[in-house]
């Protein structure tokens, strides 16, 4: 919230305790994201494209995730990142999902 950029190589990662729908919203956010939301599995459920900044509409996973991923706007386009693409990071292996 309130950062005016997110760079190519950053974003934020949001691990849940246990599958559930995740509902983001994008109030106080200044840049536009790309949101991709990571199922049990590890795969991409799903991926909301370049986000409207400020906006109070409810961007939801419509199905129980285990992570959501914030990324820069546009970049999963740019990067062919794509629903059924598996995601590695060191928390799942710290985490039983």
């Amino acid at each position: 919230m309130f950062r005016p950029d997110i760079p190519p190589d950053g974003g934020m990662l949001f691990v849940w305790p246990a599958a559930q729908q995740s509902d983001m919203w994008m109030e106080n956010t200044l840049c536009s994201l790309d949101i991709v939301f990571i199922g049990e599995d590890h795969r991409i459920q799903s991926v909301i494209e370049n986000t409207v900044p400020e906006s109070l509409a409810r961007l939801s996973s419509h199905a129980p995730v285990v992570a959501t991923l914030e990324l820069q706007g546009g970049i999963t386009a740019k990067l062919g990142i794509s629903v059924g693409d598996v995601v590695n990071a060191p928390i799942f292996d710290k985490k039983k999902l």
